[in-house]
């Protein structure tokens, strides 16, 4: 029995990998300074966490006073975020794949952890979710610089960018 829930977890976590970034933990300190020095979170924010893992960012910017929604498509990563989050309001946790989800309207910051393989797709993504929902949008990543976008501020592994609406007319991504 225990060889079959091994293999399943193993399986679980594998399989993910082909759709997004590995399940890597955030380091506190790092992170607590990307989210108070590099953006300032606050209560005026909506923070998307974008494979949310389990649920390290959504709390530290919730105790910062934003709302955060996160989007995991690990089954077992949702439920370990879900628990370790309880106790917190502001944050959702969306079994959810980012590829296929809407961002909600009211979005001022989103936080990825990428490798590199898939900074194009995601900026392609970010863009048509910023054009739909017509403002300016921040973007905080570790790990990879998101080269096609506007870099803001760079603080060792974490980038800060601004991802605006496009016009019409060039809303070709």
């Amino acid at each position: 029995m225990l060889f079959w829930v091994i293999i399943a977890v193993v399986l679980i976590f594998g399989v993910v990998v082909f759709r997004g970034s590995p399940y890597v933990p955030s380091q506190k300190r790092y992170l607590r300074q990307a989210l108070t020095e590099l953006y300032k979170v606050s209560g005026k924010d909506v923070l998307i966490d974008i494979g949310s893992g389990d649920g390290v960012v959504l709390r530290e910017a919730a105790r910062l006073g934003a709302r955060a929604v996160g989007y995991e498509i690990n089954p077992l990563l949702v439920v370990i975020s879900k628990l370790l989050s309880h106790r917190y309001k502001k944050i959702k946790v969306n079994l959810a794949d980012f590829w296929r989800a809407k961002l909600p309207d009211d979005t001022t910051v989103i936080y990825v952890f990428s490798v590199t393989r898939d900074v194009n797709g995601i900026t392609k993504r970010l863009q048509s979710e910023v054009n739909r929902l017509g403002h300016k949008v921040s973007l905080i990543s570790y790990g990879s610089e998101f080269e096609s976008l506007k870099l803001v501020k760079k603080s060792g592994a974490y980038f800060l960018h601004t991802v605006s609406p496009l016009q019409p007319d060039k809303a070709q991504v």
